[in-house]
């Protein structure tokens, strides 16, 4: 069974909510990263994104934006984040996903990417520019290799466009809580309530709620349609501050710790 798979099992027998964090490998460096990964699975959490860093991360705020610039000025490519997956695929046993823009892995080869996830142990793939109508033969080579491919839903989804998803999708869908990019924000939306409604009522494939979320107060105010959340810039930000992997490792694992119910 896939990691994903087994997590969401795992999470529905301990009636818990789920906690994916996102990292742009290579900021400040691939060790740190590393660091951070080995501590963030020690202290509890669910499944990891290993970012991919591009020079045109539309989808991300500020934050991220940065840390890709920083990991792409350290030379960090496609090949640095897959070896890094399958370093710590011998070090942790969460689920890891690689998580990038389209332009990286078609430059590499679409298959060859396939073939070199399935052997660093990658559990799923997210595309945020690689659209529904343009997937279905990435996906479904994917799926053909054991590995997800995450597909994305967002409160500007038409009812038509949930069911094609929902047909398509496998691991869990990842949805988006505002219109907008990434970044921390105050409070989890109305329009992400009515999203999850929606889409929570069309399937039972899990449900992973991102964009925005930063404080323990959103997760605990939140219903049940979710299965996760996840987590970026709030922990891209304690990366920016610097200092050893210890330190960085450990400021993360303190904020973390509100998590835990």
């Amino acid at each position: 069974m896939n990691g994903i798979d087994q997590s969401f099992v795992h999470l529905n027998t301990g009636k818990r909510k789920g906690m994916i964090i996102y990292l742009t490998a290579g900021d400040p460096d691939l060790e740190t990263t590393e660091a951070i990964v080995i501590e963030m699975a020690r202290r509890g959490v669910d499944m990891v994104e290993l970012g991919v860093p591009f020079s045109d991360p539309v989808a991300d705020g500020p934050v991220i934006q940065a840390a890709s610039k920083r990991a792409l000025e350290n030379g960090v490519a496609l090949q640095d984040v897959l070896n890094l997956a399958g370093k710590l695929r011998s070090r942790v046993k969460i689920p890891l996903l690689i998580m990038s823009y389209y332009n990286p892995l078609y430059s590499y080869g679409l298959s060859r990417f396939i073939d070199s996830a399935s052997y660093n142990g990658v559990d799923g793939v997210i595309v945020p520019d690689l659209p529904l109508e343009e997937s279905e033969v990435f996906s479904r080579n994917l799926k053909k290799a054991g590995i997800h491919f995450i597909y994305f839903l967002a409160p500007t989804s038409s009812d038509t466009r949930i069911m094609k998803t929902v047909e398509q999708a496998s691991g869990f869908i990842y949805c988006i809580s505002v219109s907008g990019i990434t970044g921390a924000r105050d409070e989890i939306s109305a329009e992400a309530d009515i999203l999850l409604d929606k889409v929570r009522s069309m399937t039972e494939i899990p449900l992973a709620l991102g964009f925005g979320i930063s404080r323990s107060e959103q997760v605990k105010s939140m219903r049940n349609q979710a299965n996760a959340v996840i987590i970026g810039s709030a922990i891209m930000k304690l990366v920016e501050q610097g200092g050893s992997r210890e330190e960085v490792a450990g400021r993360i694992g303190v904020f973390l710790d509100q998590f835990k119910s």
